[in-house]
């Protein structure tokens, strides 16, 4: 941040020169102040106290605004006077608080242009604070900003559920809910069913393990999940399904939603499809 903070005396006479009181503030507010506005040129938001600013940077502000740098210690965090400062940077940066609108605009944009590709909560928080600065809004508190971010992952994970069921049609649906019935075995070791069965591992190289990469194409073929049901889907997210339905026993499928289920388990079979297939040409 100190590296940035060295164009702030040329923000400052930016500011005095717009007709502001930038000029009139002295000592504590002077400072305060110099911090806030850098801060929130640099982050897109407000320090959230002194505990955000570290010594070596109010120091170097200091200098800058001819201040003494322990004057910070007696500058208000909250209060009418920080909440007056809050509002002349924003209104001199030209951003503005966020809205009950605005959360809804914001995660119905996760939604379409994030969440359907980029499954990771984190990154999906980079996007919507990235999108906040763009569009000049001030981001809410983290846990406001977390909340957006999960409802919008669990909107964009209903809309390519229904969008795969959709495409699957009704019999590759009934044979994948066959796949994890109640009689269907739940110990990991047990290779009798299907699933398990396409889960396994083929072990070391030998025309026995070849045989049965064979049978397991077979039997992943049979279920009927077309090639082209995944193609608009994200590489990275359709691993991550295949990788959350190969640790879940079919206990574990079953209590998920239907259409969750559906899309995780052909998610499984068209990866491994993919995968056996690689094997075998090897």
């Amino acid at each position: 941040m100190k590296i940035a903070l060295m164009s702030l005396w040329t923000t400052g006479r930016s500011w005095r020169t717009s007709g502001s009181s930038w000029g009139n503030k002295t000592g504590s507010t002077r400072l305060g102040f110099a911090l806030l506005l850098k801060f929130y040129t640099l982050r897109g938001r407000f320090p959230r106290g002194r505990a955000e600013l570290d010594d070596e940077t109010i120091a170097f502000v200091a200098q800058q605004v001819r201040v003494e740098a322990a004057d910070i210690s007696l500058y208000e965090w909250e209060g009418r006077t920080n909440r007056f400062h809050k509002a002349q940077i924003r209104s001199h940066l030209g951003f503005r608080e966020f809205t009950v609108e605005d959360a809804t605009k914001f995660t119905d944009w996760l939604v379409d242009n994030v969440c359907q590709a980029e499954r990771h909560p984190g990154q999906v928080r980079i996007e919507l604070l990235d999108h906040c600065r763009a569009e000049k809004v001030e981001p809410l508190a983290d846990g406001r900003i977390e909340r957006i971010v999960k409802s919008a992952l669990h909107r964009a994970e209903q809309l390519l559920c229904f969008r795969i069921v959709n495409r699957l049609g009704a019999a590759a649906c009934d044979r994948l809910e066959a796949l994890v019935g109640v009689d269907v075995p739940e110990a990991a070791e047990e290779k009798d069913s299907v699933l398990a069965k396409i889960k396994s591992d083929p072990g070391a190289v030998s025309l026995n393990s070849m045989l049965g990469e064979i049978d397991k194409l077979t039997a992943v073929r049979a279920v009927g999940v077309d090639t082209d049901v995944f193609a608009d889907i994200a590489p990275k997210v359709l691993t991550a399904w295949k990788t959350r339905a190969a640790v879940e026993s079919p206990s574990h499928l079953r209590d998920h939603p239907r259409e969750l289920r559906l899309m995780l388990l052909a998610a499984l079979l068209h990866t491994r499809r993919r995968e056996i297939t690689d094997a075998l040409d090897d």
